[in-house]
């Protein structure tokens, strides 16, 4: 079968060309060239028969006379991986995980399609960045000597699909789809248009078969996946690994989940035998002081479903004429706002002070929920005086001063019960009704504005 040629287009203007070119003949602009297939001979295209398609064609009916399924999920027996995919792997969808090198994205991915062996499923592991003397070695190392998952060590897009139609895995890992590329196309791998193409071409065997495709993908320096965007458009699910490397503890987050929540993370420790699912992962994000100490506070913070409680420190320092603002885990410029309303409206002053902000244990807040454990932490380093032992504080601060309900109160201040605080200073529209015995032992302090909750932590001391 002659292959077809590749064409280059603009993106500008839409433009072609025979050759890649700096600059696109039509309107001129540079680097606007992407390279794709030119058209093939009519009645046929390069994804197959015209008369191929994803589903049979089906007639148009309106959504309440189209009968709704739930999906059939496949549990990879790695509970929190499961967590995060929203019960297991589905049929025919597909995964695209991404993290920085040398996280853990292939040893985990190596544990679940084992797991999945064992069960029963039929799995393929190709690998395109390894050998597979490699893959062994490792299965070794995570202790899984007598592993069965078939190894493929292929780079070639179409050897590939002919593997995955002659073998029908139910699952199958590509690691990595930078490595892939097609015949079809003349660029190297990585690149933009073989990304793309090779996304593209195993999307639509996931779809048409029902196997479940994992894509691995590399990630840029600032973190994000590489390659177009279209590829995260393109997949049901996106994976990020998150973590500092030099800790054993790694983070899994759903940016995108077409089957289940986003949002969501799972918590993993990094072992001797591969990663580990941690139960309790609040423990991860607080401190084991003996005692209370000055700048620290302790807020719950909702990751997807799940209720964390995360340490919030900060420390105050005399600065020069340019006092520094510093947050590791937090919004900066939110803080430069909090140490503004916490100046106006409690009269805490830290314009001459250099101000640190840190989120323990690497995980990451975005939520404003923690503005009230923030400014909390900030004022007790500045007084010099540590809160209250088990004391614990959420809520969203406005510019005028007033504290506002986070989502989910009831369930932050069970999670803080059930891990045996005892005083929480929180928004009063998140206080519970009296003699609710799912807060008993925790004494909570309802608030409407910062100043209230500034003079509740003064009365505690």
């Amino acid at each position: 079968m002659a292959k077809d040629k590749s064409i280059f287009t603009c993106t500008e203007c839409g433009g072609t060309s025979a050759r890649w070119m700096g600059k696109c003949p039509s309107c001129n602009a540079w680097n606007t060239l992407i390279e794709g297939s030119s058209e093939p001979a009519a009645g046929k295209n390069r994804f197959g028969s015209v008369h191929a398609s994803l589903a049979p064609t089906s007639e148009v009916l309106p959504l309440a006379q189209i009968q709704a399924a739930d999906f059939e999920r496949h549990p990879t027996g790695i509970d929190e991986l499961d967590r995060v995919l929203g019960g297991g792997m589905v049929e025919g969808g597909v995964v695209l995980i991404g993290g920085d090198p040398g996280i853990g994205k292939s040893t985990l991915l190596l544990q679940a399609v084992d797991a999945l062996q064992r069960s029963g499923m039929n799995t393929l592991y190709v690998t395109g960045e390894e050998s597979g003397a490699q893959v062994a070695m490792r299965s070794r190392r995570l202790g899984l000597p007598d592993s069965q998952v078939p190894v493929l060590p292929e780079i070639q897009l179409e050897k590939i699909l002919h593997t995955l139609q002659a073998r029908q895995p139910g699952i199958a890992i590509i690691d990595s789809i930078q490595t892939v590329y097609s015949d079809q196309l003349t660029s190297a791998p990585g690149s933009v248009a073989q990304v793309r193409e090779c996304a593209a071409h195993l999307t639509r065997t996931a779809k048409s078969t029902g196997t479940t495709i994992v894509l691995v993908g590399h990630v840029t320096k600032e973190g994000a996946l590489a390659g177009p965007r279209v590829l995260e458009h393109m997949v049901d699910t996106v994976l990020y690994f998150e973590g500092d490397t030099h800790s054993n503890f790694r983070l899994i987050r759903a940016i995108k989940n077409r089957f289940g929540a986003v949002n969501e993370i799972g918590v993993f420790a990094m072992t001797e035998k591969g990663l580990k699912g941690v139960s309790n992962p609040s423990a991860i994000f607080l401190s084991q002081h003996a005692e209370p100490v000055p700048g620290s506070c302790v807020m719950v913070t909702l990751e997807g479903t799940r209720p964390l409680l995360v340490e919030i420190q900060a420390l105050v320092d005399s600065g020069g004429p340019s006092p520094r603002r510093l947050s590791v885990g937090l919004d900066r410029d939110r803080l430069a706002m909090l140490l503004a309303v916490l100046h106006r409206h409690a009269g805490v002053a830290c314009m001459d002070q250099d101000v640190f902000v840190n989120a323990v244990g690497g995980v990451r807040i975005s939520e404003p929920a923690a503005d009230l454990a923030v400014m909390l932490a900030i004022t007790s380093s500045l007084r010099g005086k540590a809160l209250p032992k088990g004391f614990l504080a959420f809520g969203e601060v406005g510019l005028a001063g007033e504290v506002r309900p986070a989502p989910r109160g009831q369930d932050r201040l069970k999670e803080a019960a059930k891990l045996g605080f005892k005083v929480a200073v929180v928004p009063k529209a998140n206080a519970p009704k009296k003699n609710d015995k799912a807060f008993e032992g925790l004494t909570i302090y309802p608030v409407d504005r910062i100043e209230e909750a500034m003079q509740v932590v003064r009365g505690l001391d």
